[in-house]
Order: structure tokens, then sequence, then C-alpha cells
């Protein structure tokens, strides 16, 4: 089967199932596992990804103004590349290539229709169902079984630990910094799971804006930086707009150095099989007495600043 993935997610989902030898085309962003980068890419963005985090908010609220699309995708070379299957998603428009932007690519195309999946992770129970989906139109029913069940099983024995802690500690995400949005969909529960108190943003529902001075009424124990797209290095270079805002030397988890930088690109904003080590990362940084994963450096970085 020639697979055709245009979601990073999707992508690692396909990779879990073993049939990573089957990809053919991923898109611009899907970089893991290692080897996936070799493969033809096949979207691009519509926008420039470069500047501030307020100038490509900006650019990206233009698109959507305007009724254009956020991704290009290269339809002939789709063509040429011959996919049995395509994943794609339809969960967000910002995150990748869309249910309707793959359609519109293949609507004249004659001959074997093509299988097209598409994952809407809204919370962890859609993540599991698009495992299973993932797996059914690639004939690998039985290992995507076992990767839900392998997952569910790590995660769950985080959550039964990080339940019977005393500490709950009230925890502010941050998905995007300027403007400011708490993250929503699977992120509550994941917070929930490593024990912890979320403050924005509700299980299964989107992501929602915020105001500064709502995160500065809340005073939350741990504030946790996760823009979608950023790594590590990106997401401490856009810190600035945070720490410029009135108050925030007087936020508690400033003053207790609790405010933590994560690379939500590789991790939390991809629904799919990282996951379980994203809980991992929340677990070590809402309770390092008790979870110790090693993923300091490579997923979190107390920020000092």
């Amino acid at each position: 089967m020639r697979v055709v993935s245009l979601i990073c997610s999707a992508t690692e989902i396909v990779c879990a199932l073993g049939r990573g030898g089957d990809l053919v085309g991923r898109s611009h962003e899907c970089d893991y596992p290692p080897g996936v980068e070799s493969l033809p890419i096949l979207t691009a963005p519509q926008f420039e990804l470069g500047g501030s985090s307020g100038e490509i908010d900006t650019r990206v609220k233009n698109l959507v103004r305007d009724g254009l699309a956020i991704y290009r995708i290269d339809a002939d070379l789709l063509r040429d590349l011959r996919p049995d299957a395509i994943v794609t998603q339809d969960q967000c428009e910002v995150c990748g290539a869309s249910l309707a932007d793959v359609e519109a690519a293949v609507c004249d195309w004659t001959g074997a229709p093509v299988k097209i999946v598409s994952c809407k992770p809204l919370g962890l129970a859609d993540v599991w169902t698009d495992i299973r989906h993932v797996g059914a139109a690639l004939g690998a029913d039985d290992a995507a079984e076992r990767v839900v069940t392998e997952l569910q099983a790590r995660m769950n024995a985080i959550a039964a630990t990080a339940a019977s802690l005393p500490e709950k500690p009230t925890v502010a995400t941050v998905e995007w910094i300027d403007p400011l949005m708490a993250a929503g969909h699977w992120m509550p529960e994941l917070v929930d799971m490593a024990g912890g108190r979320n403050l924005f943003g509700a299980a299964g529902g989107p992501a929602p804006w915020i105001d500064w001075e709502d995160l500065r009424a809340a005073d939350p124990d741990i504030v946790l930086v996760l823009p979608c797209g950023f790594g590590i290095e990106r997401s401490m270079a856009e810190m600035p707009a945070l720490t410029a805002q009135p108050g925030w030397p007087d936020l508690r988890a400033v003053r207790n150095g609790r405010v933590f930088v994560t690379d939500g690109n590789r991790y939390f904003n991809r629904p799919g099989p990282r996951l379980a080590e994203s809980l991992e990362i929340l677990a070590e940084i809402l309770h390092p007495a008790h979870f110790g994963f090693g993923r300091e450096g490579e997923g979190w970085r107390r920020f000092a600043g």
C-alpha cells in the first residue's frame, strides 16, 4: 500500500503501526520518526513563518478572513505518487492541510478511488479512535489495538501514581503567547492525569483566547508554555512578550521558579503516540520528587527570566 500523510501526528501514527515503509509522501512539517524527512514534501504554508507570535497570528487571521487556504498542496506531485491512502485532518485549519484541501486536490482523479482518512482529535478518546481508523484503512487493525493498549497502559500508570499525591498544583497552559491563548482539547486531560488542576480550557473543547488579567488573577502555581509549532528555543525567544506584562514578576509561579518552556511542537501539540511522552514531561514538571523520565533539556526547560 502507498500512503501519504499530510499531518505530523498521522505520520507518527502510521510509523507506530509498523507501516512507515508504506509512506511515499509527507507534509512539510513531518519530521519524526527519523527517516521520514527523506520523503517527498507535498504541502507548504501560504504565509511567512518568520517574525513574532503576534505577526504570525495576524498573517494567519488575514488568510482566514479572506477565505484563503492556509496551506498549499502540490496536487501534481500527489497524483504522481499514486497513493492508495491519504491521511489528513479536519480538526484545525491552522494545524495542517485540511480535509477540504485534500478533496479538492483529488476531485478529478480517475481510476481506483483513494482512501482519505481524516483525523479529528478533540480529546484523548478521539486520539485512540484516530489510531484505530488509520489502522483500519491500512489493514493494520491488530497493530492499532496494540498501540492504543500500550499507550493507555503507560499513561494510566502515571495517572494512578499522580492521583495518590496530596499536592495538586494549579496549571496555566500557554499555547500561544501573543495574543495569549490557553490550551484546550486533550491538554486539560493530560494536566489532570499528571496530578495538576487545569485553569483554562476545557477537555475536548477548543483552545481559548484569554486576557492577561485573567491569568494574573488566577495566579497559577505553574505556568507551562507550549506554543503550537514552536520548539523550546523559538518559545524562549518569544518569552519577553509574556515577561513584559504588568505584574509578571509577582505571579506565584514566577516567584517560585515554576515557569517552564516545553517543546510544544514535538510533543503536546501532536495528537498521536508521543502524547505519552508529553504526559511524562508534565508529570516530572508537576511532581519532580515522584517522577523522573529524563526529559529535561530535550522536552522542557525551566524559565529563569
